[in-house]
């Protein structure tokens, strides 16, 4: 194996732990807040997005992009969250053609309550991942940015 190919491999098994990780994090969360709350990891995100906005409302296109979801899945993802009253679409008042998502109050009201457990679990995961040898440099590093 030549240098280049080194590097591509070290390249490769970085992503294959952070890959690694990220799915252990997802499948906990996932059984935690579909339990406690009633809710997928995705949903969560879309209600947590949301809550950070001035207005708590994004336009589709950046929902799509926090969500890491085409255009079409988040339709039909803000579809089913608009179905239970967590979300809401409205008209974008200086374009017509734009429609924000907007969160409701009872989707602030379930964003509230399945916080803890979110972020208890994350916290739970990430200190079990931290405990492999293979994921230990990987969650150190994840501690150490500055966001």
């Amino acid at each position: 194996m030549g240098i280049k190919d080194d590097a591509v491999e070290v390249r490769a098994q970085g992503w294959r732990t952070l890959a690694a990780l990220h799915g252990s994090i997802e499948a906990e969360l996932e059984k935690a807040l579909q339990a406690s709350s009633d809710l997928s990891v995705v949903e969560y995100t879309v209600l947590d997005a949301l809550s950070r906005q001035d207005g708590w409302h994004m336009r589709m296109q950046q929902l799509a992009r926090a969500t890491a979801l085409s255009s079409s899945a988040t339709t039909r993802l803000v579809n089913r969250l608009e179905d239970r009253g967590l979300l809401t679409r409205i008209l974008c008042a200086d374009d017509r053609r734009g429609i924000y998502t907007e969160l409701t109050v009872d989707g602030q009201k379930l964003l509230e309550e399945a916080k803890p457990v979110h972020d208890e679990t994350l916290a739970s995961a990430l200190e079990a991942a931290e405990s492999m040898p293979e994921l230990e440099p990987l969650v150190r590093a994840l501690g150490a940015l500055q966001v």
